[in-house]
């Protein structure tokens, strides 16, 4: 279990910087893993009063507070709009309304934790991260950082007419992912490219990027070409939901199905 010395909520988002320096010090999300783990808190800082729990649409990007909740991103119209379900579909299988009502989106994607249907998601979008003091930076960068004293603001997703696909599979309907494949395609500097986020393998979401001109009438055999050259380009490790095997042929199966969907969508 876990043991809180001191609980503060500060009214600033300076003094919550400040209070995060301090040894033994932790930032609060929704306290949804850091309360199973065994750890000793000296205090525990909630930002709950720092206007961080809302989605804005500014136009060119929207913006999502880090203690805005899974659920409330799991219904934002506006990300629905541009990518259909397919952020729905990285947040719905999460436990359950009751805890995705609970966790936050800051938790997330600052833990980068190696499960996180929600980092590999966001990942293979134009997505970036604002820090207090590391300011603003890309999401695929701050993935590789080491874990720092910094405190997360906000997850920016830059919009831009891009398909997005996401699908997982997962042994019980709640469970934890044996793997998590995101795919976004789209025209990037007059020419197609494509992203490929795989997560849960069992390491953190990793990215690919590909520029492949791939026509809508594509053969069957050859789109499954493209899923298996991108899948190999991951690492994959073994643990008790699955071998590094079996990852990487799901991940496969699971890029093929995507690519289909959005090759199809285009004829």
């Amino acid at each position: 279990m876990i043991a809180i010395g001191n609980y503060v909520k500060p009214k600033t988002i300076e003094d919550a910087y400040d209070l995060n320096q301090v040894r033994g010090s932790r930032v609060m999300g929704g306290m949804m893993w850091m309360r199973l783990g065994n750890a000793r808190v000296k205090t525990l800082i909630d930002l709950s009063d720092l206007g961080l729990d809302q989605i804005e649409d500014e136009g060119n990007v929207i913006k999502i507070g880090a203690m805005c909740t899974l659920r409330q991103v799991e219904q934002c119209e506006s990300l629905k709009a541009l990518y259909g379900d397919g952020i729905a579909e990285s947040i719905r299988h999460i436990v359950g309304v009751q805890f995705r009502n609970q966790a936050t989106i800051g938790g997330s994607i600052y833990g980068r934790f190696g499960f996180s249907d929600v980092l590999t998601a966001f990942l293979a979008l134009d997505t970036f991260v604002e820090l207090y003091d590391g300011g603003i930076i890309r999401l695929a960068e701050f993935v590789n950082r080491k874990a720092d004293k910094d405190i997360l603001l906000s997850i920016i997703v830059r919009k831009s007419k891009r398909q997005f696909r996401y699908a997982s599979i997962r042994q019980t309907k709640t469970d934890f992912p044996v793997i998590a494949c995101a795919m976004v395609t789209g025209i990037v500097h007059d020419r197609e490219t494509w992203y490929f986020s795989v997560g849960a393998r069992p390491m953190k979401a990793a990215l690919l990027e590909k520029h492949w001109e791939i026509p809508p009438d594509v053969s069957e055999e050859k789109i499954a070409e493209y899923a298996r050259e991108a899948a190999s380009e991951f690492t994959y490790g073994s643990n008790m939901r699955g071998s590094a095997e079996y990852r990487q042929h799901l991940a496969e199966v699971l890029l093929r199905r995507e690519m289909t969907s959005i090759l199809r969508e285009r004829r």
